[in-house]
């Protein structure tokens, strides 16, 4: 039988500063214990040591010039994971915090994440420590530009298809395929999150919020209840924010915070479809803060954030379900009993890793629905999916026909963390149900492609 402690003392020798790595690690092994004690032959093909490390990790420095004319450096990377089930499939992140352990943190949940998808795609993550806010259209290309003029070596449509994450939107993934298709000379699906116009899917920049009320819908349909009249506590204000907010409004429910790096809003009143357009335009459009809603809403109250405290007030309101989509470990244990006291009885997260150990350890003390991001935020990588195999075929598929597949890819990986929970004893599980789905779908294809 695993230890799992002198596995994790094992990683944490090799790397030894990846704290977010180590999180992520640690709570797949921790749910996977079973299945690795059924199967005692995962030992001697030293499953565990080769689906923690990286097939493949890629470093590059990133010049680029400013409008005043100033060069700048910054740090790029891709971690190409795990590509047993697919070409590697995942996100670039453009942000200050970008680093080695955040981006294999991330690359390691995308593994599982996307075999829960039944598409045929492995795991990856890349991006740099560039941060897009404040820059002009201009800077951002310069630097787009100068990044894929590395990056493009290392990916392609059967190789590595990288897609946005944070600080990597429509612009910036149109500035990169610009530069690609030159590089290249060649006009081939190797992004995903494509404007409509040059490939892009219809749903693609709805599809991680709306996946994620669709996973809390079928969660909330094993009680026979629904997301109709729920209040529900939201946090960041990018793509997966804003359209997890269209879809609650769309199903009957409230919405009441909003957040961006800066603070966040509380709107007891709710958003309504009015004001989610005003913040649609002031995050994507003018690329304002979320102070502005409190200044043209005056129900709304803006608390501004405040490092010195321990906690997230955010999630200290009341409330029913909650929807972290801003990003990894917002929500801590003081801020996950406050949940519970208030009333919060469902959490789907729309980000990855928002929760840390001591807040899920007390979402399944409390019997929570939790539904963790690698099954509830999956839904964008499955419309990425869905989006390359409309390149292979030069089609573009309609609202509906993509709306309806992440609808039911959603209430497929519901069922397949439902099924793996129940089948290694702990039913209703959502976390160790994906966990182990994920892992067992890899694992094996792992085992049939033999020691490489």
């Amino acid at each position: 039988m695993i230890k799992v402690s002198d596995f994790m003392s094992h990683i944490k020798a090799k790397d030894p500063v990846e704290k977010e790595f180590h999180q992520a690690v640690h709570e797949v092994i921790e749910s996977v214990k079973p299945v690795l004690d059924r199967n005692p032959e995962f030992r001697q093909t030293a499953i565990l040591e080769r689906i923690t490390e990286p097939e493949r990790v890629i470093l590059f420095r990133i010049p680029w010039v400013d409008d005043q004319g100033q060069v700048h450096v910054n740090r790029g990377y891709r971690i190409e994971m795990n590509s047993a089930i697919g070409p590697y499939k995942g996100g670039l992140r453009f942000h200050p915090s970008v680093n080695l352990g955040i981006l294999k943190f991330l690359a390691f949940e995308q593994v599982f994440k996307n075999a829960l998808t039944t598409l045929a795609m492995g795991g990856g993550k890349g991006g740099s420590d560039f941060d897009p806010k404040g820059k002009s259209d201009n800077e951002v290309m310069h630097f787009c530009q100068s990044f894929m003029i590395e990056l493009f070596r290392h990916i392609g449509p059967n190789t590595d298809i990288p897609a946005g994450d944070i600080g990597v939107g429509a612009r910036e993934i149109g500035f990169l395929f610009g530069m690609y298709k030159r590089l290249k000379n060649e006009f081939t699906g190797v992004l995903t999150g494509k404007s409509l116009g040059w490939g892009g899917s219809l749903i693609r920049p709805e599809a991680t919020g709306y996946g994620s009320v669709y996973f809390a819908q079928e969660m909330l349909a094993t009680k026979k209840d629904s997301i109709e009249n729920k209040i529900c506590l939201v946090s960041g204000s990018g793509n997966v924010a804003q359209f997890t907010i269209e879809k609650i409004i769309e199903l009957g429910g409230k919405a009441v915070t909003i957040s961006d790096s800066n603070g966040y809003i509380y709107d007891e009143s709710g958003i309504s479809a009015e004001k989610l357009a005003f913040i649609k335009n002031l995050k994507n459009v003018r690329r304002g803060r979320i102070k502005e809603y409190a200044d043209k809403y005056s129900e709304a109250v803006y608390t501004e954030v405040n490092p010195s405290l321990d906690y997230n007030p955010l999630w200290h309101h009341p409330a029913n379900c909650a929807f972290p989509s801003a990003t990894q470990n917002e929500i801590n244990g003081k801020d996950a009993q406050a949940m519970v006291n208030n009333g919060v009885f469902l959490v789907s997260e729309g980000a990855n890793m928002p929760s840390n150990i001591d807040a899920i350890d007390i979402y399944l003390d409390n019997n929570i629905l939790y539904g963790p991001g690698k099954a509830a935020n999956a839904g964008g990588v499955a419309v990425s999916g869905l989006e390359m195999s409309q390149n292979s075929m030069r089609l573009n598929w309609p609202r509906g026909e993509v709306d309806s597949r992440l609808k039911m890819i959603m209430k497929n990986i519901h069922k397949t963390c439902m099924d793996a929970a129940s089948e290694y004893g702990v039913p209703g599980n959502y976390m160790a149900g994906a966990n182990i789905a994920g892992f067992v779908k890899v694992v094996n294809a792992m085992l049939d492609q033999g020691v490489v």
